[in-house]
């Protein structure tokens, strides 16, 4: 096969939005009140561009960085590493995007925790500052070279892993600390099946316990006699995740020992990274499927915790970048780990991103069909007017129909409209030069 042709960086840009909650969102123990959109430019000499939007998770990505700096100086820190990032591409030359993230994220890794002063920063905030820049790199390389369709632009070398293509995709909401049980139990009356709940609440860990030993109950008691036909049970799947707020093991056994008490145990299909990162231990004898999410980082970080009993890998092209998803997704479907894609709030363009992806993971066990978190619709106060940004707002299988997406021949045509023009944000940068 011919290489494809370089391509030389000839302008750059970065921009940035504020979009409001509905209410303080909930998770590691604290709250944001905003999430900032940012977006990466790249233009070739040929005036080719790629826009790639990218959606800030401080608290998600390292929480020290969050809790030492105000919400809007957190965010603000962020995006300075966007923008340094894609300042360090102007008048480079690519013609590999995962090579490209490859020569510069360990020194955007380095200036990260240079500007943020925290020499033990969570890589992960590092490349949540590439995502976009990661995109924009993609979105120019398919220009480029005459791609226009998700399944042309997977690379040879990971094919394997995304070679399904579901007909449907579960869509799983996010019920956070703050969401009352009459809006989990209006889900569940929606056709939502498979929603993921956050534990590791706030205070002490014993407090942590008999808060979570108290919302689990009371979602079991109005969720529990749920039936779904998505499920080898035909009971609701439970997605808890504590964001690494459990700080030993038998804290958490002690949760999963209350679950058995009240019926519930049977229902756990995920806990999400249950401990702190440097919590090295071994899974085994914890009963459950135990997913990792932002510990994984990398695909080296990945196997790690593969190794050491992790059952199921989080994938998040819209937080760890596109590229780094590639190879932690192959990487998992070579060790016959499940993986699922989860959210990040992300706006409804980056969503496609990871509905591309959710769409041809294989099958996640006891289910049948790809995992796709999405909960922007729940947390946003201008959800609506953000969706008007996606090229395809009105096309089906853009929103949630009774708990799945319906993916038809349309839909894998287009990629979910990730290849069109998005008006919004091609203002954000101007005509091409």
């Amino acid at each position: 096969m011919t290489a494809p042709p370089p391509i030389t960086i000839a302008r750059v840009g970065a921009n940035f939005e504020r979009e409001p909650l509905v209410r303080p969102f909930g998770f590691k123990g604290g709250y944001q009140s905003e999430i900032w959109q940012s977006a990466a430019l790249l233009e070739s000499a040929s005036g080719e561009r790629g826009i790639g939007l990218c959606t800030q998770g401080v608290l998600w990505s390292d929480a020290h960085v969050f809790a030492g700096h105000s919400e809007s100086g957190g965010n603000a820190l962020m995006y300075a590493v966007t923008e340094w990032a894609v300042q360090q591409l102007k008048g480079r030359t690519f013609s590999d995007p995962i090579e490209l993230l490859d020569e510069i994220r360990h020194d955007v890794f380095a200036y990260a925790k240079k500007i943020t002063g925290h020499a033990a920063l969570r890589e992960t905030f590092a490349l949540n500052a590439l995502v976009g820049v990661d995109f924009a790199a993609w979105l120019l390389y398919a220009r480029a070279n005459g791609i226009t369709t998700f399944d042309e632009l997977i690379p040879a070398a990971y094919r394997p892993a995304l070679a399904t293509r579901h007909a449907r995709v579960a869509s799983i909401p996010l019920m956070a600390y703050a969401v009352p049980i009459e809006e989990i139990t209006a889900a569940v009356d929606q056709g939502y099946f498979f929603m993921k709940i956050k534990i590791g609440q706030p205070g002490t860990q014993a407090e942590m316990l008999a808060k979570d030993q108290a919302r689990i109950s009371a979602i079991h008691a109005a969720i529990g006699h749920a039936r779904t036909p998505y499920s080898a049970s035909g009971k609701l799947p439970y997605y808890f995740d504590a964001n690494g707020r459990y700080e030993s093991k038998d804290t958490l056994l002690r949760l999963l020992d209350h679950a058995r008490a009240i019926g519930a145990f049977e229902q756990i299909a995920l806990i999400e990274e249950p401990f702190p990162e440097e919590l090295e231990i071994d899974l085994s004898d914890i009963p459950a499927r135990v997913a990792a999410d932002e510990s994984a980082h990398t695909d080296v970080d990945a196997l790690k915790r593969i190794q050491m009993g992790y059952k199921a890998i989080a994938l998040k092209p819209i937080a760890k970048t596109f590229s780094m998803s590639l190879k932690i997704a192959q990487l998992a479907h070579e060790r016959g780990v499940p993986c699922f894609c989860a959210d990040l709030t992300v706006s409804p363009l980056l969503v496609e991103w990871n509905k591309n992806v959710a769409a041809r993971l294989a099958p996640f066990p006891g289910l049948g069909l790809g995992l796709l978190e999405t909960n922007g619709h729940q947390n946003y106060r201008q959800w609506e007017t953000m969706r008007s940004h996606h090229p395809a707002p009105a096309a089906p299988w853009a929103r949630t129909q009774r708990g799945v997406f319906e993916l038809d021949a349309d839909y894998y045509a287009r990629s979910g409209g990730i290849f069109q023009t998005a008006p919004h944000y091609e203002a954000m940068f101007g005509p091409s030069r």
